[in-house]
């Protein structure tokens, strides 16, 4: 697997915990742009989250709306379910388990 190809994976995952940690499930493209940084992503435009957004929508994982020039992204029970280990979707990382 390449290393863009893990980098991609890595940054859904990000992207779901994150949304996962808000009380409505949402945040918008710029926020989780931010988010990728603080987990060490390398710097990447923001069209390179919306593309993964974009990934992320087209496997029912998040629903994404425009507003303006950044997007808003909402985690689905599907994606909350990736989150939680219940269900994996590919081309997501799969989150570690959590130890007692």
């Amino acid at each position: 697997m390449s290393f863009e190809k893990k980098l991609q994976e890595e940054a859904r995952l990000i992207i779901l915990r994150s949304l996962a940690e808000q009380i409505d499930g949402h945040l918008n493209s710029s926020l989780l742009h931010d988010e990728l940084k603080t987990y060490g992503i390398p710097r990447r435009p923001r069209e390179w989250v919306h593309d993964q957004l974009s990934f992320l929508a087209a496997m029912g994982a998040v629903i994404v709306r425009e507003a303006g020039s950044v997007q808003i992204a909402t985690l689905t029970k599907k994606g909350q379910r990736h989150v939680d280990r219940e269900e994996i979707i590919a081309g997501v990382k799969a989150p570690s388990r959590v130890e007692p």
